[in-house]
């Protein structure tokens, strides 16, 4: 990871801070509500996008164009920007858009902040429960409700004693479905549809494993910088970094990592 001045570092958490703010606050007057404008992006299957998402994105970039105009930025909505500075911004304006439609509060705002390497701060913020997950600088903890406490990750001993998560029980293609199945039929417990909120659990030593596919880039790039601050471990399904998108698992161990993804790969090679 490149070299970043403990005074930038505070620069720089200070501008995450108030983009989660400012997605903060387009956000919640839409949660539950009605004129949500939702429309599909796809014609083949139901990926909403509603003015919420576009009103959070543009509130963060106008952050970002006023303390950090220099900086490169990919968002999900309003795609990327160029930059001069070696760092980007990873902005998904909500995480789990099917959820917030539905009004559970598992959805939640992404922001990362990258260099060349990949992550090195990230911040997974939940607006409606008021919950903020904060990594990397020195920093992994947890504030909400029941104040401030430290982030960290709680392995289980087996995948015989583990909580797995996953978005959609269909995972991905019908290849992604057999290996994530590999590793379903061994754990002690497998929930379903937390979207962002799963690896903000993972984090928080409340669960041990996600394992995922299809995702982009800004899926992924808050969590593993939320979940390596807690001492977790983030990769693709070969063991190679995730920042990018693609297939994930993230775990609570490096023992329990390698578990899951031996069985994946045995899965997948057949």
């Amino acid at each position: 990871m490149s070299d970043i001045s403990s005074t930038l570092q505070i620069e720089l958490r200070a501008c995450a801070h108030a983009m989660a703010d400012a997605a903060r606050a387009a956000i919640l007057p839409h949660f539950r509500g009605t004129g949500l404008g939702t429309v599909s992006k796809e014609s083949d299957r139901y990926d909403p996008v509603t003015v919420a998402d576009h009103a959070a994105e543009a509130a963060m970039r106008a952050v970002l164009a006023e303390r950090r105009p220099h900086d490169a930025i990919l968002g999900e909505e309003e795609g990327a920007q160029a930059g001069t500075s070696g760092l980007t911004w990873v902005l998904d304006p909500i995480d789990g858009t099917r959820g917030f439609v539905s009004g559970t509060p598992t959805w939640g705002v992404l922001i990362s902040l990258n260099d060349a390497d990949g992550p090195a701060y990230g911040i997974i913020d939940q607006p409606y429960i008021g919950e903020r997950f904060e990594g990397g600088f020195g920093y992994a903890r947890l504030t909400g409700p029941h104040g401030e406490r430290a982030l960290r990750v709680n392995p289980a001993g087996s995948l015989a004693e583990a909580t797995l998560f996953t978005t959609f029980p269909e995972v991905g293609t019908p290849e992604d479905r057999m290996a994530f199945e590999a590793v379903r039929d061994r754990v002690q417990l497998v929930r379903y549809g937390c979207d962002c909120y799963a690896y903000a659990l993972l984090a928080a030593g409340q669960i041990d494993m996600v394992i995922e596919a299809g995702l982009n880039a800004y899926d992924i790039a808050a969590p593993i910088a939320v979940i390596e601050a807690a001492g977790g471990i983030v990769t693709d399904w070969d063991g190679n970094k995730v920042h990018e998108g693609g297939r994930a698992i993230a775990a609570s161990s490096p023992a329990l990592h390698a578990e899951a993804l031996a069985l994946i790969r045995g899965a997948l090679d057949g």
